[in-house]
């Protein structure tokens, strides 16, 4: 699906989801979220509104342009929100200088997993909180069984998504997990229905030279 497309088309899929749960969720998670906040792949924005006046400054990032578009246009006005057209991969900020990463439906779309939870890891302070829900492969054998039959037709429909990715365990292996609780995403279909939403603390900072850099400022 070509990205322009996928991007006009986003938000009105989602759109029966987010009545049914997915929107509280959202709000429920964010309150959260506090002081210096990263989100990853923030797509159209969806996100935006359920940020608190708890958070001091908020860098979205969005690695696709269709995306990426609309989400300065969401943000315009809003002086306390950057917004990066950059992938999870190489985030806009110093080591340890974030007090919250967010990521929402995020980690089913990206190429690799590891190295974008090491950018979250390293751009994390000591103390500060991982965020996040994501779709997942459901615990039941049935279920994910057409997860992986549906997958290769799915990630061409939905920009790359893998319907079948065992993000829960790839977040226990990098991150002392708070809390990890299962959902279910009502209005979507089955194969992405399994969510996993909770908080988490970097157990290491992988730090790299290149990756250093000056935080850059205003909307991109």
């Amino acid at each position: 699906m070509k990205e322009s497309f996928f991007a006009a088309v986003y938000d009105p899929f989602l759109w029966l989801g987010e009545q049914r749960g997915m929107r509280a969720r959202r709000a429920a998670l964010l309150s959260e979220a506090k002081g210096r906040v990263l989100e990853i792949g923030a797509g159209t924005g969806l996100n935006l509104r359920h940020y608190s006046s708890e958070v001091s400054e908020l860098i979205l990032t969005e690695p696709v342009e269709a995306m990426y578009k609309r989400l300065r246009q969401r943000a315009a006005g809003r002086p306390e929100v950057v917004v990066r057209q950059t992938p999870g991969h190489d985030l806009p900020a110093q080591d340890g200088s974030v007090d919250t990463v967010v990521s929402t439906l995020v980690l089913c779309t990206v190429a690799e997993v590891e190295p974008v939870l090491a950018e979250i890891a390293r751009v994390l302070r000591p103390g500060g909180r991982f965020l996040f829900c994501e779709h997942v492969l459901a615990k039941d054998s049935k279920r994910a069984r057409t997860q992986r039959r549906v997958a290769p037709y799915w990630m061409k429909f939905a920009g790359g998504c893998y319907p079948d990715r065992d993000t829960a365990s790839a977040l226990a292996e990098r991150f002392d997990i708070t809390r990890m609780e299962d959902e279910r995403w009502h209005g979507m279909p089955s194969w992405v229905r399994p969510l996993i939403t909770g908080a988490a603390s970097a157990r290491e900072c992988v730090a790299h030279p290149w990756h250093t850099r000056v935080t850059p400022t205003g909307h991109g």
